[in-house]
């Protein structure tokens, strides 16, 4: 991905779509603390998408103490806008990325964790997508 070619509101975009595909392929291979921070990298990227559009960003409730580099803040601002709904709660996910990043959770079970980052997707609007759309993955990642 080149990300100064496709600017940075569709590099933002990409880098969620890619993410969110990998972050499922780790899961899948077993390498559940790899797929949930990839997840997350994927959440961060879509939130940053999202507010990179003047269009967008026109609709959303900012407060004037808002930090937009903080992914709780914006996901706070997009839930008072009405894009999200509190059915995500961003706080245990950001439990369980820690919690990942220190333990070995190959006994999670990651499958509601895994519907509720897809609802919050689909509701920002970067699923469904075509993952022919996407480069080729590298085998060689990890």
């Amino acid at each position: 991905m080149n990300a100064d070619e496709l600017g940075p509101e569709a590099a933002a975009l990409q880098q969620a779509k890619l993410h969110i595909r990998g972050g499922k392929r780790r899961l899948k291979q077993g390498k559940t603390a790899a797929g949930i921070v990839t997840l997350y990298d994927a959440l961060s990227s879509a939130f940053e998408w999202y507010i990179l559009s003047p269009g967008r960003r026109a609709s959303l409730r900012f407060n004037a103490e808002d930090d937009l580099n903080s992914d709780k803040t914006v996901y706070n601002v997009l839930v008072r806008s009405g894009v999200l709904d509190r059915a995500f709660d961003y706080d245990d996910f950001d439990r369980l990325v820690e919690r990942s990043l220190h333990q070995d959770l190959s006994d999670y079970d990651y499958s509601g964790m895994l519907e509720q980052i897809e609802s919050v997707m689909t509701q920002l609007g970067v699923m469904p997508f075509d993952e022919r759309d996407l480069p080729r993955e590298d085998p060689s990642t990890y």
